[in-house]
């Protein structure tokens, strides 16, 4: 077996397709997370932009510590990490933000459809991230 198909199937492992679901349930909890602080922050009066960004920093967090302690199994903390973890949220906006734009304002598609569109791009981009660069194993010295 060639040492590029050794690769694929050791990416393929067992660990990752459960890692990838508990990524995605996380995922779902982050949604749900920043909903909840959105809605309670509107019925108490806060302005709908600044409720939107706290509920989205609500889920953010939760999803660093869900991902952190469950998804990647006690992966480290701290300020690096955290910062890495900041990152990857503003890469996954990004290209969310630039896949609805394309799919909803070049290619036509309904809104919706745009954003299911480039959901699963945005979901695996940043699942891969996280496992390789925010919550990876530190190398052995």
């Amino acid at each position: 077996m060639s040492a590029r198909a050794y690769d694929l199937r050791g990416f393929l492992r067992d660990t990752d397709v459960r890692r990838f679901a508990r990524f995605v349930v996380v995922g779902i909890t982050n949604t749900v997370v920043a909903l909840v602080v959105y809605a309670a922050l509107v019925a108490l009066g806060t302005e709908p932009v600044l409720a939107s960004a706290l509920g989205f920093a609500a889920g953010a967090l939760n999803g660093y510590r869900l991902n952190r302690n469950w998804t990647f199994h006690g992966a480290s903390g701290g300020l690096a990490t955290g910062t890495r973890y900041v990152l990857v949220q503003v890469v996954g906006l990004g290209l969310n933000a630039l896949g609805v734009w394309l799919a909803v304002g070049h290619a036509g598609l309904p809104q919706m459809a745009g954003e299911a569109v480039i959901l699963p791009v945005v979901t695996v981009t940043t699942f891969l991230l996280s496992r390789r660069w925010v919550f990876h194993a530190p190398a052995a010295r």
